[in-house]
């Protein structure tokens, strides 16, 4: 993972917000080089490891619902490049043209299959593919869809200087976020107005405090946090 030269960014990017964050992360090139390698070797060996539960998932899924095995939904990554996120699919088909953007616990979108998948956060290993690729790391900010990103603030394109990721920080402290909307009127409203933000402060301070350590402390946490840990 590198980190290019200032004048290379996107030029909606260069901003003085931006320009704080990215000095930062210019003087720990040694540690990127180390979270990317370490991102490759990782997301290889769990893809072969968990091919028998990609396996498993996948027959339930389509014997639970019609359509596909996947939900990919173009994201935003490093740069502001957009991808395609891949999902074990939880919902039904085509939910995403049907209501909000954001998911709330008690979702009538949510598949038998797919409730019970998220509750242990399987849908998310499909993202392993995404971090092989290199459009994806294990922790970082959560990739948002474009509608959100168009909303950031300028500090918070600093979060575009590194790949989206699979946790994070925020993730732990917001891993409840389904049940803080399942109450809100307008979700989308609720979601970009009062959690993004709430969410950001920790995605930009862990920034801050980036080191290659300090998110491999991150994963353990997560799965803790998985487990039934509370960090609030």
């Amino acid at each position: 993972m590198t980190l290019r030269k200032w004048e290379d960014l996107p030029k909606f990017m260069r901003r003085k917000e931006v320009r704080e964050y990215y000095d930062i992360l210019s003087k720990k090139r040694f540690s990127l080089k180390c979270k990317r390698i370490f991102d490759v070797v990782l997301s290889a060996i769990m893809l072969i490891i968990l091919l028998p539960v990609f396996v498993i998932l996948a027959v339930a899924i389509k014997l639970d619902s019609p359509g596909p095995v996947f939900y990919k939904q173009e994201r935003v990554t490093q740069y502001g490049k957009k991808f395609k996120i891949y999902k074990f699919r939880t919902m039904v088909n085509n939910a995403d043209k049907v209501g909000a953007a954001v998911t709330v616990g008690n979702d009538s979108r949510i598949t038998r299959v797919g409730s019970k998948i998220r509750d242990y956060r399987l849908d998310e290993i499909g993202q392993l593919i995404n971090v092989l690729k290199g459009e994806m790391s294990f922790v970082g900010t959560r990739p948002e869809v474009v509608k959100y990103v168009k909303g950031y603030t300028p500090e918070m394109l600093a979060t575009l200087l590194l790949p989206a990721g699979i946790t994070s920080e925020a993730s732990i402290r917001y891993k409840d976020e389904a049940r803080l909307l399942d109450a809100a009127d307008d979700v989308d409203k609720v979601y970009i107005e009062q959690v993004l933000p709430g969410k950001m402060i920790w995605n930009l301070e862990s920034i801050r405090r980036f080191r290659f350590l300090r998110e491999i402390l991150t994963m353990f946490r997560t799965a803790a946090a998985v487990m039934g840990k509370n960090y609030d």
